[in-house]
């Protein structure tokens, strides 16, 4: 039985010609009726191929056009469906975000690395932290913080001295960007399920941004994360190049 493939690209000059050649080899189907749906371009342009074809039933099959690459496998025009057939499935829960803005505006989006609460202004961001329901730190002085998914670990999170997360360990990191007070405070690891609520303190003071994915919400006065468990990201990997062999190995380089 053949395999039916659609082929999504960034605009990058390199990703589109090699799309160009997929599809000449291949062939192509719109994405609604695609058994695997292809995506040439870096992680950024996963991140936006999974939220775009979410409501989908086809799994996506990366192969890296970009810079890094680490939800990507790398790219090849040869065997291409004889390596779609044998690649291994993780399943990733996004983050659910809704922030409320100092407007009284509402914005809700959906995360699968991270939601990120960034200071906007001059001065230094003030933080309250409760999980579900319990205030668990009073004021957190810093630039930001950022509440993470096991396969978001290794971006934002990794480079704010977050910890890796195996990709079936079922928590989420909360962890402080560039934190002042408490200085020592290294973050928290979460279950899955908790429901965590950030509120900014003197808003209008030190105005606070919140990103998920890439997606801003501007001067936010809180923001509520939690995992959406109704929502399944279908991501597929060459054999023994899988999300939890990658998390692994980026722990030894």
């Amino acid at each position: 039985m053949s395999l039916k493939l659609h082929f999504a690209a960034s605009n990058a000059p390199l990703a589109q010609s090699s799309r160009d050649d997929l599809v000449a080899l291949y062939g192509e189907v719109p994405a609604a009726e695609a058994d695997v749906i292809v995506a040439l371009g870096g992680d950024g342009f996963m991140l936006h191929t999974l939220h775009h074809y979410q409501n989908l039933a086809a799994p996506v099959y990366g192969m890296n056009r970009g810079t890094v690459g680490f939800l990507m496998n790398e790219f090849a025009v040869d065997e291409l469906v004889e390596r779609v057939r044998e690649a291994e499935l993780a399943v990733i829960n996004p983050l659910r975000m809704r922030a409320e803005g100092i407007d009284g505006e509402v914005h809700d989006a959906l995360a699968i690395n991270e939601v990120a609460l960034l200071r906007a202004g001059s001065q230094a961001a003030k933080l309250a932290i409760s999980v579900d329901g319990k205030l668990r730190m009073a004021e957190l002085i810093c630039d930001g913080a950022l509440v993470a998914t096991p396969a978001g670990s290794t971006a934002y999170n990794y480079s704010a001295h977050g910890p890796i997360l195996p990709i079936g360990s079922d928590v989420l990191a909360v962890t402080a960007i560039a934190a002042y007070r408490p200085r020592r405070w290294r973050g928290a690891l979460l279950p899955k399920r908790a429901r965590v609520r950030i509120e900014v303190l003197e808003p209008e003071k030190r105005p606070v941004m919140a990103d998920a994915d890439g997606r801003p919400a501007g001067n936010v006065v809180a923001v509520e994360v939690e995992t959406a468990t109704d929502i399944e990201h279908k991501v597929l990997f060459d054999p023994g190049h899988g999300l939890e062999e990658r998390l692994i190995r980026e722990q030894f380089v």
